[in-house]
């Protein structure tokens, strides 16, 4: 029996997918068809498919030509295929002329012609695109223009900065049609928003933007008050629309297999999470004016939050912090919270610096994510014995802003449902931590 494999993503099984597999299995008796999974896809940078991995197989299964499907989980795989299924030939797309040669040292390699004029990326580029709307144009603003590229359901129409000298500039340089004069003339352009302004101005802009009909993604944080983030949620509701939190962490690929694994008991009972998230900048730098919300609470508090309230949930029985003040903000704050079964403490700072690593303490084990934590892309799961001790790398690609951008894409324009990986209670749990520290509740100052 001649075996033949053949390889891809099958996003939106279209005739040119149907007329490939048709001629790969014309060249034996047996076609295996390995289908890539969304996370392989991920760190191939293809952030664009429409269809879950799930979904792909079904309709490859379909077309009734596939005599085996397999799924392609990393990279290299393929030589172990080969070798495990004893694979004659290796079929693949005109479009990878050569690049599988190094294939033929395991079996013959053929190149199969593509049907002209038809592909996924056509149609996800006929699909209704996100037409994003930018409010600020600031530092991650200038990051969030060419990551929103590598997403193809995604264009920049605008923005809009109240410096109108700042936004002629923005928008000259990343090629955005639109320096809109007032965030109204911007709402014509677009059916969704980034919100990426200073943090006092967060609350008006998204009320401002819901109430114009858009989806609205922002940045952290939402907001620094509990009460206006319940209000922005339930507005989003009542207008049936996506509002989300701009927070990359809680996006990217390893962050979710780490609270999967842990939410799973691979270190038993979690007792204790410690977390830092500390830069040093400028005393003269916006995120350390008090007029405009600066401080370390306020900058970086949402980052170590997320797998305190991800892991322990949001019923934190008591909160306690201690900072060092300059200037009417904190440079350096330490957080401590008390849950029912564990306890969580984190350290922020813009003024001061520390370990940026995290620390999952369970009854069996625990779990070390190296500095920048916060940009996951390996962690370790340590135990008593250390031979049981398990290292997992992940992508992450580029500044990590595209899976939070391909995230709100696809709630956007989802039909209904859709499921947040940062749920509303957490980003309303976030905003009453950092509205109690700005209350100075439980505040101890250092000298």
């Amino acid at each position: 029996m001649k075996k033949v494999i053949t390889y891809g993503t099958f996003d939106l099984l279209h005739q040119g997918h149907i007329n490939l597999l048709r001629r790969a299995k014309e060249l034996g008796d047996w076609l295996i068809v390995g289908v890539t999974t969304d996370n392989f896809d991920l760190e191939r940078g293809k952030l664009n498919t429409c269809d879950n991995v799930m979904d792909r197989i079904e309709a490859v299964r379909a077309t009734g030509l596939a005599d085996q499907i397999i799924i392609e989980e990393y990279r290299g795989q393929k030589i172990d295929d080969i070798h495990k299924y004893g694979v004659d030939i290796f079929a693949i797309g005109s479009d990878w002329e050569g690049y599988f040669d190094y294939l033929k040292e395991f079996c013959q390699v053929v190149y199969l012609p593509r049907t002209q004029g038809i592909s996924s990326t056509m149609l996800r580029e006929e699909q209704a695109k996100l037409r994003i709307g930018i409010i600020g144009t600031g530092g991650i603003a200038r990051r969030f223009v060419p990551e929103s590229a590598c997403v193809n359901s995604v264009a920049i129409t605008g923005a809009y900065n109240p410096d109108k000298a700042e936004c002629e500039a923005f928008c000259s340089e990343f090629g955005i049609p639109l320096c809109a004069a007032s965030a109204e003339e911007l709402y014509g352009s677009c059916n969704a928003v980034y919100v990426a302004s200073p943090h006092y101005t967060h609350y008006d802009y998204v009320k401002s933007a819901l109430g114009a009909g858009k989806h609205v993604l922002c940045e952290t944080p939402l907001v620094l008050e509990k009460d206006q983030a319940v209000e922005l949620f339930a507005l989003a509701r009542e207008k049936g629309l996506v509002l989300m939190m701009a927070h990359k962490t809680a996006y990217c690929p390893a962050f979710g297999h780490l609270v999967t694994l842990l939410q799973s008991g691979a270190i038993g009972e979690i007792v204790d999470i410690k977390a830092a998230t500390t830069t040093i900048t400028d005393l003269g730098s916006e995120k350390m004016d008090s007029a405009r919300s600066g401080g370390s609470m306020n900058e970086n508090a949402c980052f170590p939050l997320l797998p305190i309230f991800h892991l322990l949930g949001t019923d934190c029985r008591d909160t306690f912090f201690i900072a060092r003040m300059k200037g009417g903000v904190d440079i350096y704050t330490k957080v401590i919270m008390m849950f029912d079964s564990a306890s969580a403490s984190f350290e922020v700072g813009l003024g001061a610096k520390t370990e940026g690593s995290m620390v999952v303490s369970g009854t069996k084990g625990y779990a070390y994510v190296p500095a920048p934590w916060w940009k996951t892309d390996y962690f370790e799961l340590r135990y008593e014995d250390q031979n049981q001790n398990k290292k997992y790398f992940y992508p992450f690609a580029g500044e990590g802003l595209r899976y939070e951008i391909k995230e709100f894409a696809s709630a956007a324009v989802a039909q209904g449902y859709f499921y947040s990986k940062l749920p509303e209670k957490e980003i309303i749990a976030m905003a009453g931590i950092q509205q109690a520290f700005n209350a100075g509740q439980n505040l101890r100052i250092l000298k």
